[in-house]
């Protein structure tokens, strides 16, 4: 039986090239096996963070995806928000966005929808941030693990669900241990806002109303 030939990252940028002239209402994920660490890097390095996929790459499988239209518009929506946040409590940011964060040591590699350090600018974010619209085929958690990133939040089905990283590994968590004082649920409320403009305005609003000791109520 005759054995296909391996890909090259010719193949691979070829393929990230044909996926990125998709409509964009659809979300194309490809996972790819047998893909080397230099191969990744030499895409990584053609492509530097203006790629129009987000990759991921973990133990030798590439995934390579193509953000939707709607995946675009609720992470900018979410991020707009979580910023509004940090500006009302007065919480110095770095918003590093989808930068590309990986590491050699353990050959892994990703990038965030929304990734941000707190108090302080450093290598790695303090929480990083994925929009779920498809399922994916690599694990972000063992990756984001690796890199010792605090907190991951996955925005899927306009909720939020929260891994906090202790020693054991992530853990899901009610809360945000970064920001504890966040309501996770009014930040989601707001997230899912057809118009982001109206949105961060009454978030705003609440973020006020609620520093002041009022109950949140979602018919405002």
């Amino acid at each position: 039986m005759a054995t296909a030939p391996a890909l090259t990252v010719a193949d691979y940028q070829k393929l990230i090239e044909e996926i990125a002239w998709g409509t964009g209402e659809t979300e194309p994920v490809y996972v790819l096996s047998g893909v080397s660490w230099p191969d990744y890097e030499a895409l990584l390095a053609r492509w530097g963070d203006e790629a129009p996929v987000l990759l991921k790459f973990a133990e030798g499988r590439l995934e390579i995806m193509a953000p939707s239209i709607r995946h675009e518009f609720y992470k900018e929506n979410l991020g707009i928000l979580l910023e509004a946040y940090f500006q009302e409590k007065k919480i110095r940011f770095y918003s590093l966005g989808s930068t590309t964060f990986r590491s050699v040591s353990s050959q892994k590699g990703i990038e965030p929808d929304k990734s941000y350090c707190l108090h302080t600018r450093k290598p790695m974010p303090d929480l990083a941030i994925e929009g779920v619209v498809t399922s994916r085929g690599v694990d972000s958690l063992k990756i984001y693990q690796d890199l010792g990133v605090q907190e991951v939040w996955f925005w899927q089905a306009e909720r939020l669900t929260v891994y906090v990283l202790g020693p054991e590994g992530y853990v899901q968590s009610p809360q945000s241990g970064l920001l504890p004082d966040l309501d996770l649920e009014t930040l989601a409320h707001y997230g899912a806002w057809e118009e982001p403009f109206d949105a961060v305005l009454a978030f705003r609003e609440q973020i006020r109303r609620l520093s002041g000791g009022e109950t949140f109520d979602f018919a405002q």
